[in-house]
């Protein structure tokens, strides 16, 4: 279903070097979210099956660099539905016990 995203790396023969951030993460209840952006660009890719509604989104948006000490990168709302997901970041997140 993520085909967009997909098409995008294809089409640019892009590999891991080429972007600046790519993510594929499962979410609760059976939502998954896959985001991409490509190196020299300040635009985020976003497909998104929302965990609140369970449709399938495709977006993009302004993409910014956050602060080291921020714990969330990006927010992706449904077209569907209107909530917004959040895009934590994982680096240096502790593990739950």
């Amino acid at each position: 279903m993520f085909d967009k995203i997909d098409k995008i790396i294809k089409e640019k023969k892009l590999t891991p070097p080429d972007c600046t951030y790519h993510t594929l993460r499962p979410l609760e209840n059976g939502g998954r979210l896959r985001v991409l952006v490509v190196k020299g660009e300040d635009v985020a890719h976003a497909e998104l099956i929302c965990p609140f509604c369970g449709k399938y989104t495709y977006s993009k948006q302004e993409y910014k660099k956050v602060s080291k000490t921020s714990k969330i990168r990006m927010r992706v709302e449904c077209s569907s539905c209107g909530k917004k997901t959040k895009v934590e970041k994982l680096k240096g997140k502790k593990e739950k016990k």
